[in-house]
């Protein structure tokens, strides 16, 4: 996915490619709101039209990932609220709605992973995507989704003891030494294991 080409020229160049790094981030970030990768995409190309168009109130010196973050949160609310007021019956539609199933480079813990994510709550599913899956820190967190950084630590412990229950897992102990057992593997769940401690 490219910026807007109207963009190109009003950008400066160590703005742009921060910007672009960051656009698998940004990804990541929709999948957590859109099953459908082609929503999620279009989510991420209506973020970054904004950001750029907005360019102006972005403070040098605070963090571009939270920014642009705060931006994709609020873009997709934004929708909802206005599907919810424009498509009376839409939930028959989206019920309809095909989900399609992990490609087969997900291992089998993966995808059972990713599942027991979607089925969290939306509130602590945002939180374990930031922190677990994209690194985020708990400031950056609290910042993007406008709570207080113990509120998102309460989200983050939620949504680990209940990906627990959902994965038939005593402690997160032996989740942490499944994964040691096949190199290379490192969960959402694991990286937010660590982070929390």
């Amino acid at each position: 996915m490219a910026l807007p080409r109207h963009s190109d020229h009003s950008v400066p160049g160590t703005v742009k490619s921060e910007i672009v790094e960051l656009i698998p981030a940004l990804r990541a970030f929709a999948r957590t709101f859109c099953r459908d990768v082609t929503d999620a995409d279009d989510l991420v190309q209506e973020t970054l039209t904004k950001a750029l168009a907005n360019l102006h109130q972005f403070r040098p010196g605070t963090s571009m990932k939270s920014w642009l973050f705060t931006i994709l949160r609020n873009t997709f609310y934004t929708r909802v609220k206005v599907a919810k007021r424009e498509a009376p019956g839409s939930a028959d539609c989206v019920s309809g709605d095909p989900f399609v199933g992990a490609t087969q480079e997900w291992s089998a813990r993966g995808l059972e992973i990713h599942n027991a994510i979607q089925r969290l709550p939306e509130n602590q599913r945002e939180v374990m995507m930031l922190i677990g899956v994209l690194g985020a820190s708990y400031e950056e967190a609290s910042e993007i989704c406008g709570c207080a950084m113990g509120t998102i630590k309460s989200r983050l412990n939620r949504a680990r003891l209940r990906l627990l229950q959902e994965l038939g897992e005593a402690s997160s102990h032996s989740a942490v030494e499944r994964a040691e057992a096949s190199p290379g593997s490192d969960s959402a769940f694991n990286r937010a294991d660590r982070r929390a401690s």
